[in-house]
């Protein structure tokens, strides 16, 4: 047999040649091309044959005799017998394709739409301002917990999380949301689709029923669908999650995943008469209420409405948080706010379900805190999405006319704004697209049989000298979209 081959084709740069032979054989021999049981020469016959030293050829032998892929004896060195498949002939090899693909439960829980990468678009929802990050405190915060720390950082977090960021938590929870926690019922996560998937996993049984908001956040449906359980969709109103008597009877949830304070994405506020309705009907159907408080933070026109949990002392409420907003995302640090009952034994089966990692950014956070930074970063980021949220309601107020109606204003960083059915938010957000907009269809998050139809416009990353520019662009896509300049809004729904 001719073997001229192994060596015919150019030579990747930089690879040395006994790596390449060794790459290729092993190749050949994995794709069928040299069959079970062929003879190889001996390596001085192919070190000559091929015009290399002799080495090179025994260094791939021997690599390739350790692996299984060559057998050496008295008779010589020939291929070994493997379960390998026949390369396909090129003329039937786009016949054939690959038979690979994700599980049925993942093919389920993707939404139908392609994740877009994070850009910092103007309209993108959820981005914060980067620009006025504070880069400064936050990197003496890093290099202070370098000096300070030992060997231990560097492995997995400790218990639940750094004690001391745990206790810092605690404390901004008292002090921002009057919750009475301590530190113990904190866990810290990676983010808070983590904190989701330990809810799904910790307190709940594969095929149980968990509850989603409908529009609601997409990324919790998936985490709940890839964990095993049945997403059964309850409809967004006015008031935040209604559930009817069809839903409890029906679809008994073991988890109700919620956004009372800012329903994301409609911005709408759950009332106090359907907090505690919720809490009442969920501790009689033994089911836990996860409750997503992500941007509360930035609470416009006064305080923030009181959380689900602490509303009652045993109410069945788990409480998520996130640092995706109020730091940055990449960050990647979120917690869970547990029940005393449930905080000792959620914490232990957390470290044998994940191990967290983050310890030096966890301990950096909680200097951070500790420090005033955090607070004072706040401060300084509400009067900023303030500004930033009135400019952009003066600049469509002015482009779009006296028929348009806006939602979720007050607090997080993005508004809705409602389209008539005759102007489709996704033609309109297309069209954004194409002209550097970051504008989400609000109907890309509801399922049916709930239809809605509007923009959901983040502006924590747009500043307001440009908010003008963006509204432009953003009406000449509403056009393209097929709305006449002058209606846009002139039959709002929603």
């Amino acid at each position: 047999m001719d073997f001229d081959w192994l060596l015919s084709e150019p030579l990747p740069a930089g690879v040395p040649r006994q790596r390449v032979l060794y790459q290729r054989l092993r190749a050949a021999i994995l794709s069928a091309r040299l069959p079970a049981g062929t003879a190889l020469p001996a390596s001085r016959s192919l070190a000559a044959a091929l015009g290399i030293a002799r080495n090179t050829v025994l260094f791939a032998y021997e690599q390739l005799v350790a692996e299984g892929c060559l057998v050496a004896d008295r008779q010589g060195t020939r291929v070994a017998r493997l379960p390998v498949r026949a390369e396909p002939r090129a003329a039937a090899r786009h016949r054939t394709g690959a038979a690979l693909h994700l599980s049925a439960r993942a093919a389920t829980a993707l939404p139908p739409e392609p994740v877009r990468d994070a850009q910092a678009l103007p309209f993108s929802p959820g981005v914060p301002d980067f620009g006025a990050f504070p880069f400064r405190a936050w990197r003496a915060c890093l290099e202070r917990t370098w000096r300070e720390v030992g060997w231990r950082q560097l492995g997995y977090a400790a218990h639940g999380g750094d004690p001391r960021l745990r206790a810092a938590l605690a404390g901004h929870l008292g002090s921002v949301r009057g919750l009475a926690v301590d530190a113990a019922q904190i866990v810290i996560t990676s983010g808070t689709q983590a904190a989701l998937d330990l809810c799904a996993r910790l307190l709940a049984d594969h095929g149980d029923t968990v509850w989603a908001e409908n529009p609601g956040y997409l990324a919790a449906r998936v985490a709940f669908g890839l964990a095993g359980l049945t997403v059964h969709d309850v409809a967004v109103d006015g008031e935040g999650l209604a559930p009817t008597a069809d839903d409890w009877r029906a679809h008994p949830p073991r988890l109700v995943m919620v956004t009372p304070s800012h329903q994301y994405p409609t911005g709408r506020v759950m009332s106090l008469a359907r907090r505690l309705a919720l809490i009442e009907r969920a501790r009689l159907a033994g089911a836990w209420i996860v409750e997503d408080d992500y941007d509360s933070e930035f609470r416009r026109g006064g305080p923030a409405p009181p959380a689900l949990f602490g509303l009652q002392a045993d109410a069945p409420v788990v409480y998520v948080g996130t640092f995706s907003k109020t730091m940055y995302p990449g960050l990647r640090l979120g917690y869970l706010v547990l029940p005393q009952a449930i905080a000792a034994d959620f914490a232990r089966a957390a470290v044998l379900a994940t191990r967290a990692g983050q310890g030096i950014e966890q301990h950096a956070l909680a200097d951070f805190i500790h420090r005033g930074h955090y607070t004072a970063h706040l401060r300084r980021m509400r009067v900023r999405y303030s500004s930033r949220q009135a400019a952009l309601r003066d600049a469509l107020q002015r482009a779009f006319g006296p028929g348009l109606v806006l939602s979720g204003g007050e607090a997080g960083l993005h508004l809705v704004m409602w389209l008539p059915a005759g102007t489709p938010d996704i033609a309109v957000a297309q069209q954004a697209a194409q002209m550097g907009l970051g504008v989400r269809a609000l109907s890309a998050y509801a399922r049916p049989p709930v239809s809605c139809n509007g923009l959901v416009l983040g502006y924590g990353n747009l500043d307001v000298d440009a908010v003008a520019g963006a509204v432009a662009r953003l009406k000449q896509a509403a056009e393209r979209a097929g709305a006449g300049s002058d209606g846009l809004l002139r039959s709002p729904t929603g």
